[in-house]
């Protein structure tokens, strides 16, 4: 715990996410300093820092985290850098936050754990925001028996991101860059496991419906290498039943939801505007079930982490939950190119 002296940060990848997030949280956080960003490019790393008042640009990111003054380290960079980028920051003793995609692959997400385990350093991945407002009211309905035993859970994700088959190879869709991450996949995951436990068998079928993509980068046409849409069943430990359906390709999608239905009733989470939907048993109709102020959860991601770091406030993502949901990514994509069911644990 670090709770008397200021907190100096240095940021890998500053891209968008910074932008929209990370740097307006970290400027409601009293007694902590951005020093360093490092990004691609100098000329966009200088951009940054220009914004926001920060002194040291680099593009090297290992001089960055050999930067001794660094408390800790927030890695926004693409996932085929959170590993390394990630282990060489706990070495260097700082404490780590990671962007969501927490790795390439379920083994890169087992040894971030591991060394974050083995150093004893603040670990955070940065929470899923689909499902925040109304997290902790939902964990309480399902904790006191709402739905009584859970028996299916009903996860449709459905966007338009990739309809347009002229819009250009995005980096999410190329594997050395994105690893086996697919669309929300695992996002969606990490608040299911949150909910309702583990999974421990995974059946998956996926299509990529685009099969080339400009780059972008170097203008030529190129393969794309993520699915544009994925069906999952997963059979979870608690021997509820679990369907996910994911979609880039959806022209006019509904609104994202995840549903449960159980012995006694059934709660409808509507993600855009985090309504609740509930009814049990000797209900008529589904009705709204307002979000209470105290139990609201609100963006304060970049807070949690400092807490973190300076009074061993627990936080949530850690690494340990990012390998799980990195571990049930790595099951959809096993099951879908060897068209079987695969079970879990990995090991």
């Amino acid at each position: 715990m670090e709770s008397r002296k200021e907190i100096k940060i240095g940021i890998i990848g500053a891209g968008g996410i910074f932008r929209q997030r990370h740097f307006p949280g970290l400027k409601k956080v009293s007694g902590i300093k951005t020093v360093a960003v490092c990004n691609r490019t100098k000329e966009s790393g200088e951009k940054v820092a220009k914004e926001y008042g920060i002194p040291t640009v680099l593009t090297d990111w290992q001089a960055l985290i050999a930067m001794k003054e660094l408390d800790a380290v927030m890695i926004g960079a693409w996932p085929y850098l959170h590993r390394p980028a990630s282990i060489a920051a706990l070495d260097a003793g700082k404490h780590v936050f990671t962007q969501a995609r927490m790795a390439m692959d379920y083994k890169e997400a087992k040894e971030m754990y591991e060394k974050a385990k083995k150093k004893g350093l603040v670990n955070m991945v940065c929470p899923a925001p689909h499902a925040m407002k109304g997290d902790n009211l939902m964990r309480k309905l399902i904790r006191d028996g709402y739905v009584g035993r859970v028996y299916n859970i009903l996860v449709k994700d459905m966007n338009s991101q990739y309809t347009d088959p002229a819009a250009p190879l995005h980096w999410r869709q190329v594997r050395k860059y994105s690893g086996f991450n697919t669309l929300t996949l695992g996002m969606h995951v990490e608040v299911i496991h949150r909910w309702f436990g583990y999974a421990k068998k995974v059946v998956a079928l996926d299509q990529t419906f685009t099969k080339e993509r400009k780059d972008p980068e170097s203008g030529k046409m190129g393969k794309v290498e993520r699915p544009d849409s994925v069906m999952i069943a997963a059979e979870m430990e608690s021997g509820a039943l679990a369907q996910f359906i994911f979609s880039g390709v959806t022209l006019f999608p509904e609104e994202s939801t995840i549903s449960v239905y159980g012995s006694e009733g059934t709660l409808i989470y509507r993600m855009a505007s985090h309504e609740i939907l509930g009814a049990r048993r000797g209900d008529k109709e589904l009705k709204l079930i307002p979000i209470p102020l105290d139990l609201a959860k609100e963006w304060t991601v970049e807070a949690d982490f400092i807490a973190a770091i300076r009074e061993g406030k627990k936080v949530e993502p850690t690494f340990y939950e990012g390998m799980k949901y990195m571990e049930f990514t790595e099951a959809v994509f096993r099951s879908s190119e060897k068209g079987q069911t695969v079970a879990l644990p990995l090991e």
